[in-house]
């Protein structure tokens, strides 16, 4: 296994402590689905990161989870204008006044943004962002 790979297994690995730690904490007997938003700028690759994680997630409460991946967009904030654009990965300029320094706000990041857990046989959805849990739709 190359480097690449090896990155992207301890990212997996550190990933299913997180989730591990959240099923505990609302006490799921198992995760369903884990959403994440991982940024064109993270040095994550999703690919590698959807092979390696049947690896980190054998033997957790996570085994069957459906990995789902979502990519995040890069914005920056130009420090001239401060106007917030939407760049790519190799033109970070300001979209609004074309000044090439601005300061990025996101897009380097790989964030677990959601789970779905089985809770008492109730599978239950938990919005990162919310912070509590809500009854999955049937």
């Amino acid at each position: 296994m190359g480097d690449t790979k090896m990155h992207e297994l301890s990212v997996c690995l550190a990933l299913m402590e997180q989730v591990r730690k959240v099923a505990v904490e609302h006490d799921a007997r198992r995760v369903d689905k884990i959403y994440l938003r991982i940024g064109p700028l993270s040095g994550i690759e999703a690919s590698l990161l959807k092979n390696a994680f049947p690896i980190a997630a054998t033997g957790t409460v996570a085994e069957d989870a459906i990995l789902i991946i979502e990519k995040s967009e890069i914005v920056v904030r130009c420090t001239r204008c401060d106007a917030e654009s939407t760049v790519t990965p190799n033109n970070l300029l300001c979209r609004q006044c074309g000044d090439f320094r601005t300061r990025l706000i996101s897009g380097d990041a790989m964030l677990l943004e959601r789970l779905e857990l089985d809770i008492a046989r109730t599978p239950t959805i938990l919005g990162a962002e919310l912070g509590e849990a809500v009854p999955a739709p049937t």
